[in-house]
């Protein structure tokens, strides 16, 4: 029930669907919310938008001025999904917060809710897009075959990631673990920490 309640259940299907309409090249990326959670889509999107500038910055059949802007493009959208992921947390903390109380003995988890659903939509993606691998007409049998049996085994992790998530959100709810909350910093998009920003500023 409390995947419902968060609107974090199915994130498999969710994000499926998700990324099946984004490559349709949809006016508005937000259409097919359906039940997700608003923060959790917004999460996918920059992960979408992330893996293709991605593939992007791997061309060498362009000049090196598109290069830096991919780049920079990539910079951003990572900032933006560490500031999601945390987003995400906070509202879980929030949800959890009236119906647990965690006592400070208690174990934390290695991985934070929100990094577990950040890692499903990145396997999401993975899957979409060996599954599109798997269709292709200028590859031989034994690429298919390896192709097909990486498909497999990422849709066996992206399941193992959802089972995980839901057992850990049932350990809070239980008392048996507590959540906390790290920010995380990132230190080169800050041109107060990264000296090779503050250096020249300063200089």
């Amino acid at each position: 029930m409390h995947v419902h309640e968060l609107k974090l259940a199915d994130l498999a299907g969710s994000f499926g669907r998700l990324i099946n309409f984004w490559h349709t090249d949809p006016a508005d990326y937000r259409q097919e919310i359906g039940e997700l959670h608003p923060t959790a889509l917004e999460l996918a999107w920059r992960n979408y938008c992330l893996w293709h500038e991605e593939d992007k910055a791997r061309r060498t059949d362009v000049d090196d001025s598109m290069i830096s802007r991919v780049k920079r493009n990539i910079d951003g959208f990572n900032q933006q999904r560490n500031d999601l992921i945390e987003r995400l947390d906070e509202a879980i903390l929030a949800w959890l917060e009236p119906k647990c109380s965690f006592a400070e003995d208690l174990p934390i988890n290695s991985e934070t809710p929100g990094s577990i659903v950040d890692r499903i939509c990145i396997m999401s993606l993975k899957v979409f897009h060996m599954h599109e691998d798997t269709l292709r007409d200028d590859i031989d049998d034994e690429h298919r075959q390896r192709s097909l049996h990486k498909l497999a085994t990422l849709t066996e992790q992206r399941a193992d990631l959802e089972g995980a998530l839901h057992r850990l959100l049932d350990d809070y709810l239980a008392g048996n673990r507590r959540m906390k909350v790290y920010r995380q910093f990132k230190m080169y998009n800050d041109p107060a920490l990264n000296p090779e920003l503050y250096r020249k500023a300063n200089g």
